[in-house]
């Protein structure tokens, strides 16, 4: 038996209990939560990471552009945007990363779980931002003076789309996290870095993958070129359209 193995395995298992118990999706109908300061950026809740999906290997990659660093994927996609062929634009724009943004939440009825992170596309963003800078509302995540959240997530049948679609209403009244201060330290103490969570995949790694992508036959380690695109993305055809992007990789992360 080779032990090694056993032991990478169970680190594989250990690892995505983890991940899964480190978030929270709505489930259809309604749900309550409340927004809470994220512990390792005390100044904003918010989190913004960029990921690649449709890869044609079923997996979402974390973009290093989320810390600034470079990504071949993105600049792949660039290449292809600035030729000035239509096709070549297209292409590119679905190759480039989609940003997702995190928040720490508390369901309510489940603080026990403790915080976990809540994932939503940019039509939730903007709303959030919104609230947050009408002075009638503020900062809804203060843990004494802020706000609860009712997040409704309809199916696509309710919703009458392909996607389904969640939608937000932020209560009026003001009330606490918790009256209770040992369970609000218990909280942010127990608070994980989704930095920890989310493995930023190395340049060489996220190349490998596009080289996949393009060409899946090839053995050839050299990128093509964007004057290429033509041919070596046709795969991408099969993907989704460039007006349903938003709304797929909101569902990608919702099922």
């Amino acid at each position: 038996m080779d032990i090694q193995k056993i032991k990478d395995r169970l680190n594989q298992l250990q690892q995505t209990s983890t991940v899964s118990n480190s978030f929270w999706k709505p489930q259809p109908g309604k749900t309550q939560i409340r927004m809470v300061p994220y512990k390792f950026n005390k100044d904003n809740p918010f989190i913004e990471l960029y990921f690649h999906y449709s890869m044609g290997d079923n997996k979402t990659h974390l973009s290093p552009i989320s810390f600034g660093r470079p990504d071949p994927i993105n600049e792949f996609a660039a290449k292809l945007k600035s030729t000035g062929d239509r096709d070549e634009w297209i292409q590119g724009r679905k190759l480039e990363p989609k940003m997702r943004t995190f928040v720490p939440i508390v369901a309510r009825g489940q603080e026990h779980e403790g915080i976990k992170f809540w994932g939503f596309g940019k039509t939730v963003y903007q709303e959030l931002l919104g609230f947050i800078a009408d002075p009638d509302y503020g900062d809804i995540a203060d843990p004494i003076t802020g706000r609860d959240i009712v997040v409704e997530r309809q199916t696509p049948a309710e919703a009458g789309n392909q996607y389904g679609k969640t939608t937000i209403r932020v209560k009026p009244n003001q009330i606490p996290l918790t009256e209770d201060k040992d369970v609000l330290k218990k909280m942010f103490d127990g608070q994980v870095d989704i930095k920890e969570i989310y493995t930023e995949p190395t340049y060489e790694e996220l190349k490998e993958v596009l080289k996949n992508y393009l060409n899946p036959d090839s053995s050839d380690d050299n990128l093509p070129e964007a004057s290429q695109a033509s041919t070596t993305t046709s795969t991408a055809s099969n993907t989704t359209s460039v007006s349903d992007v938003d709304d797929a990789f909101d569902q990608l992360f919702n099922n």
